[in-house]
Order: structure tokens, then sequence, then C-alpha cells
């Protein structure tokens, strides 16, 4: 029997739904926590292709979280405020000023997501830590006096999970308080912490790198699976380098929170949450307990 080249597309895709199936099975009402930030919330078709895996997970019932920082925007924004950046050791020095464009910056990318969700017909709500205790912050230990910089203290997620029982996508972005003040805090260890808080069933890091690489120029070296044992031996080598390190922090505090599989992927590539989440190879570095 001759089989038309749109049919032979068609079946092709059947196959595709048939090996998401166990997967869609597997993660029904479980909890799957996303850092989104790096090239995939600056180029705006990686943007849409972001938000609409986020959307197919809700509507084939999961329950996504999002966690953004801003980078680069709250660069962008202090450049052209004609607020020089300082950072030590990655950190952004951030005195009231810079505080205050730091929140109004993480408040324009928070809004954007919610509407960009939906108007691909999914419900979400826009959150900071500020928002119903969610995160406590307390003022980051440093040689240096780095401002209104912390660290998360505690993480009370009763606003999250009301949230997911109505049906609602939850996009946090990542600052806290402490006694009155707000503090920007790294997006990336905020999303371990909530993961952690939420004993989510996976932790997924979208960074601009295929994912964690025995030699930086060579993508071939990918390491696939590290174990959390594996972690300080990785560092020493220095493997595990520069703004690696706290995405694998973050892997490793929601690892020790009871978090199921945590994993670091690519997304500069199309769909890299769909590719993890639903096909047999998956993608990027997983990092498991």
């Amino acid at each position: 029997m001759e089989i038309s080249l749109d049919l032979q597309e068609s079946i092709f895709k059947a196959d595709v739904l048939i090996e998401a199936l166990k997967y869609i099975k597997q993660f029904y009402g479980k909890t799957i926590v996303i850092k989104y930030g790096g090239h995939a919330m600056i180029d705006e078709a990686l943007k849409e292709k972001v938000i609409l895996d986020i959307v197919l997970m809700k509507y084939v019932g999961m329950n996504p979280v999002v966690v953004h920082g801003g980078g680069p925007e709250i660069t962008q924004m202090m450049d052209r405020m004609g607020k020089k950046s300082e950072f030590v050791k990655g950190l952004r020095v951030t005195d009231a000023d810079a505080m205050e464009i730091v929140e109004m910056v993480l408040g324009r990318i928070n809004k954007g997501l919610v509407a960009l969700i939906g108007e691909h017909g999914a419900k979400a709500v826009g959150l900071s830590g500020k928002d119903g205790g969610l995160i406590t912050a307390e003022k980051c230990k440093s040689d240096v006096d780095l401002g209104f910089v912390g660290d998360v203290s505690e993480i009370d997620p009763e606003i999250i999970n009301v949230l997911d029982k109505e049906g609602f996508i939850p996009v946090i972005s990542s600052i806290g308080t402490c006694e009155g003040d707000t503090y920007n805090i790294n997006a990336d260890l905020v999303a371990g912490e909530i993961a952690a808080s939420l004993k989510a069933e996976k932790l997924i890091m979208l960074t601009d790198v295929k994912g964690i690489l025995r030699d930086p120029k060579d993508e071939k070296t990918l390491i696939s699976t590290i174990k959390v044992s594996e972690i300080d031996r990785l560092e020493q080598d220095k493997i595990i380098s520069g703004g690696m390190l706290p995405k694998v922090e973050a892997c490793e505090i929601a690892l020790r929170g009871g978090v199921k599989k945590t994993h670091i992927i690519d997304g500069r590539i199309s769909h890299s949450i769909l590719l993890e989440i639903f096909t047999d190879s998956g993608i990027g570095t997983q990092i498991i307990a």
C-alpha cells in the first residue's frame, strides 16, 4: 500500500504522541518547577515556544510553576537611567535606587509572561516573593556589603498551592522581603527552594548551553547524568564553574528537599521543555540524588 508524504507525516506525529502518552500519565497531577531565563526570555520566537510548552503541560494535567529573573533587562534599564551596574562574585550590588529598578523590571517581565500565557489559552497569576508571604529573605552574607541582595530564608508555598488547585499557573519573580525591606535574590536559588518546598516532581533549569560539558568548547562532551555525590569533584576540576554554580546549587537544594529529578537544559532549542519531559531520550544534563 502506497502512503502519501502527508500521511507519513501524520503517522509520525501520531507516533510522537504515543511516545508522550506514558509521560503524560506519569506526570499527571505532578508539580514541575521551571526556572525560565537566558536567551529564551529575550528571543521572541523562543519565548513563544517556551510559553506554549508550559500551556500544554497545564492542559495535559501537570502543575507547572514558573520562576524567573531578569538580569540582562535590569542591566539595560540601569544603563538607560545612567546607573552603573556593579557585580561582586557574580552578584549585583543593589542599593535602594537599584532595588527600585530591579522591582520595576521584574514586575514588567512578570506581567508580560502572564499576558502571553493568557493569550495561549491558560490562566496565570503573577507573583513576587512579597505576595502571601511567599519568600522570606535574609541579607546575603558577603565580605562586601551588597546592599539589598538576599538569600532565601523561608518559603511559604500556600499561595502556590491555592493557585494550582484553582487551575492557575503561578509565575514568580525572584524577590523576597525581610523586616519590611525588599531583597533581590538569585532566581536559580529561588527556583530550587520553591521546588523543594513543593516537593515537586522535577525542577527544570533553562540555560544558554547544552548542559554541563566536560570541555566547554566541545558540546560532544555533554554529561547526561550527574549524581549529587559527584558535584564536589566536578567543581574542583572546574567542570562546574561560573554561572553554572548557582544552577547546580539550586538542583542540590531541590534534591535535598525531596524533588525526584532536576534538569539543566538548553533553552535555545525549540520546545526544549517538551523534549525533556515527553521523550525517551530527553536533553541536557540531569542531576539526581
